[in-house]
């Protein structure tokens, strides 16, 4: 280990953070956050919102001009090119995100596939998307995951309806194989996650052979991840093939909670943050300390874990592009971290998603409880943005 470069990355700077954006949509911006620091005019407002889309009111021009339009990268592939094509001026690269969810129908999961090797295929042809991404819940019903994981017997119907979400899970990632575009699948609730792990790792063996397609998540919230890591990543190394993932904080923990107390199991949910700050930047060192055999994303909207692997990526003397290390954010959230990091050099990557309007209410709904929830973040968010608008009528 050696120390690196001595600049680091100011998360406190506006104006590269807010750089593209006119007074107009930063004063929008502001006002959303407002709203969603709120929890009940977001729970107000998802409640009239699915009342009107229910009654066909034309309510998706406001949604399109408002929440939509701040968190959704376009309503299609092609859609989002003028979104990515901003990003890589900033030396920010896309991760497309196709983000439907809650359906059920084998026609929709067929489709749905189709539609993320689409993704795939787009980042083969376009260098500033380096991944792509998918939701193994998108391609597969979550009750017969649920089923399989608990080890329960499975009608014919069921053992076919299974075989076939393996075989879209694997198109997926061998379309990735083929095209070189390493693919990322979404962690889960840790009632199905043991399935996913073991579809995931046998993938990997398969595909992983130079470079790490098959990628998996991990959300450091479960007391357990940090040993499911180091386990795969050891089996990684017995079995010869590259280990790739990323990690996130989670997006359970609530329902974790709940069905752990109404199902009389010990919950696999952190005691409290503060342990699962410190385990999931103890598991960013271990990265580091192995980064000859990870490939790993820190998707993170904490400004201390960024830091900190700034801080380590310079500390060992690795370039900071170096390929196999990345971080990430949410489009549209947090580009006091995104666009800072990028300026310094490091490799950074905006999570795009994309959908009609209808399709992405649950993700907008989700992005709302969450700001709404974790008033750390909103008022970060909120904290930032008018710091900018007050530098700029200081400026004028």
């Amino acid at each position: 280990m050696q120390s690196g470069k001595t600049n680091q990355p100011d998360f406190s700077n506006s104006e590269i953070a807010f750089r593209d954006q006119s007074n107009n949509s930063l004063w929008q911006a502001y006002q959303l956050f407002k709203v969603m620091n709120n929890k009940q005019l977001v729970c107000l407002g998802k409640n009239l919102v699915n009342f009107s889309l229910a009654l066909h009111l034309p309510v998706k021009g406001i949604i399109r001009k408002t929440i939509y339009r701040h968190f959704v990268g376009g309503e299609s592939i092609d859609d989002c090119s003028r979104t990515i094509r901003r990003l890589t001026e900033r030396n920010v690269h896309s991760i497309l995100d196709y983000a439907l969810e809650g359906e059920e129908s084998e026609e929709v999961f067929d489709a749905t596939c189709r539609e993320v090797i689409r993704t795939v295929e787009y980042a083969h042809q376009n260098k500033s998307i380096p991944f792509s991404a998918f939701k193994i819940t998108g391609i597969g019903s979550f009750d017969l995951l649920e089923k399989v994981s608990a080890g329960l017997p499975l009608t014919t119907e069921e053992r076919a309806a299974y075989r076939r979400v393996e075989d879209r899970v694997e198109s997926i990632f061998r379309r990735g194989y083929e095209l070189n575009v390493p693919v990322l699948i979404d962690a889960e609730e840790s009632w199905i996650q043991s399935v996913l792990d073991e579809m995931v790792l046998r993938l990997m063996a398969k595909y992983n052979s130079e470079r790490a397609i098959v990628q998996n998540t991990y959300q450091m919230y479960r007391h357990d991840s940090i040993d499911r890591i180091r386990k795969h990543h050891q089996m990684a190394l017995e079995g010869g093939f590259r280990f790739g993932l990323k990690i996130v904080r989670g997006a359970y923990m609530e329902k974790e909670r709940a069905r752990a107390l109404e199902k009389g199991y010990p919950s696999p949910i952190q005691p409290d943050k503060d342990a699962t700050d410190r385990d999931f930047d103890a598991i960013i060192r271990y990265f580091m300390e192995h980064h000859d055999t990870i490939e790993f994303m820190v998707a993170t909207h904490n400004e201390a874990s960024s830091m900190l692997l700034a801080t380590l990526i310079d500390t060992f003397g690795l370039p900071r592009n170096q390929q196999g290390i990345y971080f990430s954010q949410l489009y549209g959230m947090s580009d006091h971290l995104t666009f800072n990091l990028a300026e310094m050099g490091y490799n950074v990557a905006k999570y795009v998603p994309y959908g009609e309007v209808k399709t992405m209410m649950p993700y907008l709904f989700r992005r709302a409880e969450e700001n709404s929830s974790v008033k750390g973040q909103t008022s970060r968010e909120l904290k930032m943005i008018r710091k900018e608008i007050r530098r700029r009528k200081q400026a004028d």
